[in-house]
């Protein structure tokens, strides 16, 4: 585009034209009309300057940028939680960012409205992936796989009020360990709750709790209090609340919005106040309501089953039968479990509520959904919540002023004398090619002091030191930075040196 002060007198010079070619036929709007077109021109181009003035750097809602040492801390939670997928045999997964709106819509329940969809661009309505569990499930209908054990790290995307505070993000990361297939009830079950277990004791959060229910048995409850079939869903999705709101606060939602009588909104109190372990189990099976109901009675069969594997595994203490959980999703339909910390008295005053950290459940009919002919492949699998994790990491870093390292350089290379920069390149190659973690400050003649302060800074344990002495007598300098020892190496026996030194650390 043309500059302003160009078209500026282009519109001027057009107009000194008419004029002297017929100054009477150029009446006064004609002058008005190119004195606002300059007027025009002129705002323009202050536009983009005013508006670049207003313009305020940040992240979008609901999002953050992660700092060095954040990804740190992040990847030794993200290391730990793999590291237990692993060990129990999962094979490692990964889908698309997003997935054709169609496959996401109707597996969310009441959370539909919480995806995130696309501009149509490609003649395809896509929705960004709300989870990791219904793609999942899309991938082995697709593939038309009966059997597997896998697990995916992936970020996810809901379309909610984020409360950061909390670690509760628009954006943000899951760790999923899924078991597909056909087997004897309750075993995979086991596995993914032992899983729980392992991955809460392992990061050393604190004492926690692992909630479990069926939904089952909440079905059961619903309709021997006498809650419509057609609404067990949305009561379902209030009752879910119960970590978040009193029993008052949803029991008013169930009756003033979801139309449940008072009657059977107060019927479901008396049961969702109830928790406890095997004895709880036995005592609804000798409820007489809920006793009378085939899929609780179900339901209350895998739960007893469950705890004697459980106890196998030695967690059954870790676990409590709690018939308030009802995990709001649609797609589940036997057992689900929710994970949540115990708070001390210092950890209620320094804010540490995050609410869940990790859930799950089975959900036999997902990818039923998916497959033309309605083939099931029953699933059960659990989430890790990193982001309430890693927050609560953080806040504890933060609260006992823990430094940390944000590099793993294991070893720079210093001169404490000009022009040795070609000496140094030479044996940080040499460094390097032995698969040593090296670094050098990019400057031709840099200050001793100023190396040694800048390994202390980072955190790196070793310094090779050369200079003319050091070239004279074919040695080199090795110098720990935490005790400021300094000892004399032949040059060809650097590495080897480093390396041991390396492996006793």
């Amino acid at each position: 585009m043309p500059p302003f002060g160009f078209l500026h007198m282009r519109a001027w010079a057009s107009l000194f034209g008419q004029l002297l070619r017929s100054p009477r036929a150029v009446c006064i709007r004609e002058v008005h009309f190119h004195s606002q077109f300059a007027e025009a021109m002129l705002t323009s181009q202050l536009k983009p300057q005013q508006e670049k003035s207003n313009f305020i750097i940040k992240t979008p809602k609901g999002t953050r940028d992660l700092s060095p040492q954040q990804m740190v801390v992040r990847e030794k939670i993200l290391d730990m939680v793999v590291g237990c997928f692993k060990r129990h045999g999962a094979k490692r997964l990964d889908t698309p960012a997003f997935e054709l709106k169609e496959m996401l819509t109707e597996k969310y329940g009441e959370d539909s409205g919480l995806i995130y969809d696309l501009k149509d661009q490609g003649g395809e309505l896509l929705s960004l992936r709300y989870d990791l569990t219904v793609p999942f499930a899309r991938y082995l209908a697709m593939n038309k796989v009966k059997k597997m054990k896998r697990y995916h790290v992936g970020k996810v995307w809901r379309r909610e009020s984020p409360t950061i505070v909390q670690g509760r993000y628009r954006e943000f990361c899951q760790c999923d360990f899924d078991i597909a297939g056909q087997f004897d009830p309750m075993i995979p079950d086991a596995e993914c709750l032992k899983i729980m277990c392992e991955i809460l004791s392992g990061l050393q959060l604190g004492d926690f709790i692992i909630k479990v229910n069926d939904r089952r048995i909440l079905d059961g409850m619903f309709a021997v209090c006498g809650v419509p079939e057609s609404k067990f869903h949305a009561i379902c999705s209030s009752i879910d609340k119960l970590d978040k709101i009193s029993w008052k606060d949803v029991r008013h939602e169930m009756v003033a919005k979801k139309g449940l009588a008072p009657e059977v909104a107060d019927r479901i109190g008396d049961y969702v106040q109830c928790h406890g372990g095997v004895s709880l189990i036995e005592q609804m099976f000798q409820d007489p309501r809920l006793s009378q109901n085939k899929q609780a009675l179900d339901g209350l069969g895998d739960l007893k089953l469950l705890f004697e594997y459980l106890t196998l595994f030695g967690i059954a203490e870790k676990i409590s039968f709690d018939l308030s959980l009802a995990r709001g999703l649609d797609y589940y339909t036997g057992v689900i479990y929710e994970a949540v910390l115990l708070q001390t008295p210092t950890q209620a005053q320094e804010s540490f509520n995050v609410g869940s950290v990790a859930a799950g459940g089975r959900y036999d009919k997902l990818v039923g959904m998916f497959d033309p002919k309605g083939h099931k492949v029953p699933c059960v699998g659990l989430s890790i919540g990193v982001e309430r994790i890693f927050s609560i990491v953080e806040q504890r870093m933060k609260t006992f002023g823990q430094k940390i390292r944000t590099t793993e350089t294991q070893v720079f290379v210093a001169t404490p004398q000009k022009n040795f920069l070609h000496e140094r390149l030479k044996l940080i190659a040499e460094l390097w090619d032995a698969g040593i973690k090296a670094e050098l400050l990019y400057k031709n003649n840099p200050k001793l002091l100023t190396q040694l302060h800048y390994c202390e800074d980072m955190g790196i344990p070793l310094v090779v030191i050369i200079g003319e002495q050091e070239m004279k007598e074919g040695i080199i300098k090795l110098r720990s930075v935490a005790s400021r020892e300094e000892v004399a190496i032949k040059r060809e026996n650097l590495v080897a040196e480093i390396q041991k030194r390396l492996s006793e650390s």
